[in-house]
């Protein structure tokens, strides 16, 4: 087997492994028909993904730019597509095979989500609830979770799933906003081997939500909670002598089917509003595509939490829409041991694994033996998710997990997307470690320049989408013009993410991430994951991250923080050794003019590095909202130790 040094060393070019080339659930021309006519594909895959009640006649509706309506005239359910039409042929299919993190399972076949689904749905509509009302989720990854996701979609009322791991304040916030009526949560969920108090913290949320009429309690842990007499009611209860009978809502493709907020990272949190027939065509097809789903023999695990878009889209409703037997784990990866995720796939026959860089890098760090303890002999594909991933840690995924057997598929998306937008198909698409390629068919992207030009191949800028696609967030809940600013007038006419991006000079694409982290140095755009990439590069580093602070000089300086790995301890010569390694690989433009050595980096809890939090400590300013962090306590000791290791 090749080592990681020398793969580093080779052509970083992976072709499509002939048993993909030669089986590819999509066709070769797909790419060619989608340019030609997009508004044709889309109906295509609309039709082919979707069971429509009333079939739609027409794609995009872009009378009323950015305010794009797809397939209109369509009516459709979604939990009708995830579950019901499987009934009864698929009934005995597994559709979730889970996980406790205390190492209690359970199997759930399609007959058995239709059931627990028809009888939470028969509930809700005894609260006396519309369609169209919120409902507030507040849950750890259990399978009560998309279960109560499907149950509200069925009756056409709104979900706003919030992340377990965020905060009384964070929830109460984003119930406020959202105006919900129910609250859905449970006891307490496990992480790490401990209980995270989720009706605790829902109860000191409750004090500021005053429209919150009923609580649903899952008991979950045996964690005694308080339970308001005539506000909650426990989950068994509340289902317990419903039918399982219940009849799918009709619902316009347009009706909105979810709220789900941003994680904060660079401001307030938005409601981002995603609807039924555009969201549901393009995660199915695409996570078809993308991931080549076998759903006869295929076994899928996406490793994020269903608190994100990820979980949303590939989770509950992709893999559910397209009959996919799909792996949930309730708890932490390195719970009891380093390999947990790597023992679940060898019980499960794991054949698809869907994770973030994040995770993969600290997998690095933990060491390549965990994972050689296993065989992973089932899997077969690979997929990366949530921020750009740096080419070491791609290079480390494929050959200890995927044993450089199976592809990488690096997926570039958003919350506001709702679906993947760049990525390799795996069957069709030439690879390259760090790069997610090419925008998928029917999506339009390019790179522009500050005037929104386009940038010539080899060259880098603002990533842009020139044309909407169906999964596209319609609005901001509630802030139609905060919708308009944030994603459509930097450029008008196309959508802005907010990520920074380069193509190569073979087109591919490279993202850098968010704009803000796009340092200006001595009049060079320098972008931060370059330099993360570097550092993570020198076999002592398992992890880091890197901003610009402000600079008399240069105007900014570059300000890296760094996790070493476990058997590494970090000294004068060793900062020394990773600067000169950063002006070698990337140039001396880009040493960092500050490291700062870290036992861990401040992170939200699904895993995204709050650089906003770094460049405040870099720049000596007072700490914003730390509610959304997994380990705000790390932030005190990164501003600490940057009082003594910043070096002009």
């Amino acid at each position: 087997m090749s080592t990681l040094e020398n793969l580093l060393r080779e052509d970083r070019t992976f072709p499509p492994p002939p048993e993909f080339a030669a089986n590819s659930v999509v066709p070769e021309d797909v790419y060619e028909k989608a340019q030609a006519d997009p508004d044709g594909y889309w109906l295509e895959q609309a039709r082919t993904y979707v069971s429509w009640f009333k079939e739609p006649t027409v794609a995009l509706d872009d009378s009323n730019p950015p305010f794009f309506k797809w397939f209109a005239d369509g009516e459709l359910n979604v939990t009708h597509n995830c579950v019901d039409r499987h009934l009864p042929e698929h009934a005995g299919k597994i559709a979730y095979h889970w996980v406790g993190e205390p190492g209690d399972t359970r199997t759930i076949t399609y007959g058995d989500l239709g059931v627990a689904v028809n009888r939470m749905a028969n509930a809700l509509k005894g609260l006396g609830l519309e369609k169209g009302d919120r409902v507030a989720i507040y849950m750890g990854m259990v399978p009560e979770l998309p279960i109560a996701m499907l149950a509200c979609a069925k009756l056409g009322l709104v979900h706003s799933v919030v992340f377990g791991g965020f905060s009384s304040d964070a929830l109460a916030s984003r119930i406020l906003d959202a105006h919900a009526r129910v609250l859905i949560t449970q006891d307490g969920a496990w992480r790490g081997g401990n209980i995270v108090p989720l009706k605790a913290n829902a109860d000191r949320a409750l004090q500021q939500t005053p429209e919150i009429e009923k609580v649903i309690v899952l008991q979950r842990t045996d964690h005694g909670v308080e339970m308001t007499e005539g506000r909650d009611i426990w989950w068994h209860e509340f289902v317990e002598g419903q039918s399982d009978e219940c009849e799918a809502v009709p619902m316009n493709a347009e009706d909105p089917l979810y709220i789900l907020y941003t994680s904060g990272t660079t401001g307030k949190p938005k409601g981002i509003v995603h609807t039924q027939g555009g969201y549901l065509t393009a995660i199915t097809a695409t996570h078809q595509q993308v991931f080549d789903l076998k759903p006869d023999t295929d076994v899928y695990w996406c490793a994020a939490d269903i608190g994100w878009v990820t979980g949303h889209s590939y989770i509950v409703y992709g893999p559910l829409a397209n009959r996919t037997t799909s792996v949930i784990y309730e708890g932490a990866p390195n719970f009891p041991d380093y390999d947990r995720l790597w023992q679940i796939i060898d019980d499960y026959g794991v054949t698809i694994f869907y994770t973030a860089p994040t995770a993969i890098r600290a997998f690095m760090r933990w060491g390549e033996e965990y994972p050689a303890k296993h065989e992973m002999s089932t899997l077969r594909l690979l997929g990366t998710v949530g921020e750009p991933i740096n080419p070491e840690a791609w290079i480390w995924y494929h050959l200890n997990i995927g044993r450089e057997r199976c592809p990488v598929v690096d997926t570039w998306w958003q919350t506001e997307t709702g679906a993947i937008m760049i990525s390799p198909l795996p069957g069709l698409v030439e690879t390259k470690p760090g790069s997610a390629t090419f925008p998928l068919p029917g999506v339009f992207a390019d790179v522009v320049n500050d005037d929104g030009e386009s940038v010539p191949l080899g060259g880098g800028g603002y990533l842009v989408l020139t044309r909407p696609t169906p999964s596209m967030a319609r609005t901001i809940y509630g802030d139609d013009d905060r919708f308009v600013d944030t994603y459509w007038s930097r450029f008008p006419g196309r959508y802005f993410p907010g990520d920074g991006a380069k193509r190569d000079e073979d087109g591919y694409f490279w993202l850098l991430g968010r704009v803000d982290d796009i340092m200006l140095v001595s009049g060079h755009n320098i972008s931060t994951t370059e330099v993360e990439s570097a550092l993570v590069s020198h076999p002592s580093v398992a992890e880091a991250a890197v901003v610009g602070r402000k600079d008399d000089l240069t105007g900014q300086a570059i300000a890296a923080f760094v996790t070493l790995k476990a058997d590494v301890t970090g000294d004068e010569e060793l900062l020394s050794e990773l600067r000169e390694h950063v002006a070698s690989t990337l140039g001396p433009i880009a040493k960092p003019k500050s490291i700062v050595f870290t036992n861990d980096l401040p992170k939200t809890r699904s895993g995204k590095i709050m650089r906003r939090l770094l460049r405040d400590i870099s720049e000596n300013r007072q700490l914003g909202d730390v509610t959304t962090l997994a380990n705000a306590e790390i932030v005190a000791e990164i501003a600490e130790m940057a009082q003594v290791t910043t070096e002009d």
